[in-house]
């Protein structure tokens, strides 16, 4: 269904004053904040990460997302506002962002790192502590301002975020007003109006808000949907992969875009594999139950509210699943091939994980692109594996922008401690999800680089060495 359009607003509309009085406020507090060297940028940066990372707002702000939202569990977002908030913390820590960031004599090109302006952060429901923070670090590591566009939903934790922000900004002297977040009521119009005026439009959530974006008339980085499929070849450490896309699966009730949706298993591991995943806490449906899930977890052709992203045992009650699931960590479903009518090809946003049987590695990467034909093409997929070719394979013939080789996707796909990726918790899906970026969103994104562009000895080869091989080959 295509996004409905956002009425058009008059010059005197609430929503026009404001935001106007938000993004002058947003633009003096730069004007203060331009002189800033990276020392006190970094200062401003560790700021904003501890206005989350401090246990008490951490617990505090996870337990109110999930008393709002209703999406998720509290320790896992408590580990998602700590955990992701320290390793950006990190990432920006070890960067330069102020002045020149890089001087290469062979070029004799200079880059000096500049605000791109005031940013209109759209944050989703699903996380709406952590994506603030981290939009907000991206932002200010930058020298820009932030402006926060929460959901709904996600409205109280987001405001009282973004005034422990403030509040740590204050302390150290720096004006609050480089993070500031749209007043209640929250509507389209409001959200809309903040991306038409700002300078930069970075959306995490919905794909309506991210057409939305694309169509405001500002530069927009938008994020495509997820909707992972993992395999599991021959070679697996199988107690591994089962442990780990158990963990992953299960993180914060299966929130995350990079949340396992689908399980491709080689059939020589097949029954071995399904073990290993039992012992791990999954629970096999039978074909009843299996009907039961599609009739409970979908209504009228959408994702079921007062299921999705629910504890175990209540989705397996409000399933109807036989008692022997009340322990259960995951609910298992199979699948005999990749049907695109099939609502359990698509992302689910629950403790259901589709369960595919394939034939040979050929087979696995038709699976692959059936299922993300459906819905979350550029995106990541997964592989358990020690035969690096088929890691490979799926880095080659796939189109995604992310090939995780043995992790727990969840934890790995934003970035992870023993991978390179940068932390973050939006992901860019390249053109292949309609996203402009083919990597995770880091403060690369918030700066305008300008070039110092000095003259070098002249590199300028002959015709011979530029069309002499193709001359020889085909001729004039």
């Amino acid at each position: 269904m295509s996004a409905t359009p956002p009425r058009q607003l008059s010059d005197d509309t609430p929503e026009k004053s404001v935001v106007a009085d938000l993004v002058t406020k947003a633009r003096v507090a730069m004007s203060q904040f331009q002189s800033a060297d990276q020392a006190r940028v970094d200062e401003a940066v560790t700021a904003l990460a501890w206005a989350l990372y401090k246990p008490t707002r951490a617990r505090e702000l996870a337990e109110v997302a999930v008393e709002d939202t209703g999406l998720g569990n509290v320790p896992s977002k408590i580990l998602k506002n700590t955990r992701k908030t320290f390793g950006c913390l990190r990432d920006l820590l070890r960067v330069t962002s102020v002045g020149v960031v890089s001087d290469d004599p062979s070029t004799g090109i200079v880059k000096y790192a500049k605000p791109v302006g005031v940013v209109a952060a759209v944050t989703p429901s699903t996380n709406p502590a952590a994506t603030p923070v981290n939009k907000a670090m991206f932002a200010i590591k930058g020298r820009n301002a932030v402006i926060i566009a929460p959901s709904p939903a996600g409205l109280r934790t987001t405001t009282k975020t973004v005034e422990y922000m403030r509040a740590e900004l204050a302390k150290i002297g720096l004006p609050a007003d480089l993070v500031q977040v749209l007043p209640a009521p929250i509507n389209k119009a409001l959200t809309q109006e903040l991306m038409r005026a700002a300078d930069l439009v970075v959306v995490t959530g919905s794909q309506n808000n991210v057409r939305r974006a694309y169509s405001s008339g500002t530069p927009a980085i938008g994020v495509g949907a997820g909707n992972v499929p993992v395999v599991i070849d021959e070679t697996a450490d199988l107690a591994d992969a089962a442990q780990k896309i158990c963990a992953s699966k299960t993180f914060d009730n299966a929130t995350s875009c990079s949340s396992e949706n689908a399980l491709i298993i080689l059939d020589s591991v097949y029954d071995a594999a399904m073990d290993a995943l039992r012992a791990a806490g999954g629970y096999l449906c039978s074909t009843e139950e299996k009907e039961s899930i599609r009739a409970t977890l979908w209504r009228d052709g959408h994702l079921n509210r007062h299921i999705i992203a629910k504890d175990a045992p209540v989705l397996a009650a409000g399933c109807g699943l036989k008692p022997a699931s009340s322990s259960a960590a995951f609910f298992m479903v199979e699948e005999a091939e990749v049907d695109s009518d099939s609502p359990f090809t698509d992302e689910k946003l629950s403790l259901v994980l589709t369960i595919y049987r394939a034939r040979d590695m050929d087979d696995v990467l038709a699976k692959l692109n059936s299922i993300l034909d459906v819905c979350g093409k550029g995106h990541s997929v997964g592989i358990h594996t020690q035969t690096p070719e088929h890691a490979r394979r799926l880095a080659e013939e796939i189109d995604v922008v992310r090939v995780l080789v043995n992790q727990a996707h969840t934890f790995g796909n934003g970035g992870g401690f023993n991978n390179g990726l940068n932390f973050t918790l939006t992901m860019g899906g390249g053109t292949w999800a309609g996203n402009s970026i083919t990597d995770n969103l880091n403060y690369e994104h918030f700066l305008n680089i300008t070039h110092l562009v000095k003259t070098i000895p002249e590199d300028k080869p002959s015709e011979e060495e530029l069309f002499g091989a193709y001359l020889a080959k085909y001729g004039e």
